[in-house]
Parts: C-alpha cells; structure tokens; sequence
C-alpha cells in the first residue's frame, strides 16, 4: 500500500470541496451576482490603489531629485571654485536626472492608466 502524504490528501479534500462550493455558486443567482459585484468593487478599488501608488510614487522621486538637485548646486559651485573634480558633478547630475525621470514617467503612467476605459 503507497504512503499519501497529508498535503496531498488536504489538496484533493480542498479540490473536491471547492468544486461543490463552486456548483452550488453556479446554481444560486445570488451567491453569483454578489461574487460579482465583489469582483467587480475589487477591479475597482485595485485600479484606484495602483493609481495612487504610481501618483505617490512619482511625488516621493520628484521630491527626492529636488534634494539631489540642490546637492548638485552645491558640487557645481565646489567644482567651480576648483575645490572638486568633475566626477562627483557629474555622478550627482546623472542622480539628479534619473529620479526626476521616475518621478515624471510615473506620473505620465498614470496619467495614461486614468484615460484607458
């Protein structure tokens, strides 16, 4: 006699229960409309919570390439004065110019996510 290891039995205990649930949803018109108006409010409010996430998003890296930007200034003016080399501008710029890219990308992907139907 084979050994059934116990996960496998709860898997075919779980399979077999989760076709009978799904028949009886299938039989009862409102078991079937509420699952989909549940699905139907959770396509929704996960369409509105990616919308903020990519809004908050492209706030906190624009806000953080405001920061970098200003330290940039700050090597632009040490590199003016002769007190730098050029690497740290330069470092700083690319750091500076690549969040303000996330931040206004993310931004213009919501934007295009908002006027999709």
């Amino acid at each position: 006699m084979s050994k059934v290891s116990t996960l496998r039995k709860l898997g075919a205990v779980a399979r077999v229960a989760g076709q009978n649930a799904g028949q009886q949803v299938g039989r009862n018109r409102t078991l079937r409309a509420a699952m989909g108006a549940v699905r139907t409010t959770g396509r929704s409010f996960g369409r509105a919570a990616h919308q903020l996430w990519l809004e908050v998003m492209g706030l906190f890296f624009l806000v953080m390439a405001i920061g970098f930007a200003s330290g940039t200034v700050k090597e632009y003016v040490k590199y003016h004065a002769g007190e730098a080399g050029s690497g740290r501008l330069v470092v700083a710029i690319f750091v500076t110019l690549t969040f303000a890219w996330f931040g206004l990308s993310s931004f213009w992907r919501a934007r295009r996510k908002s006027q999709r139907p």
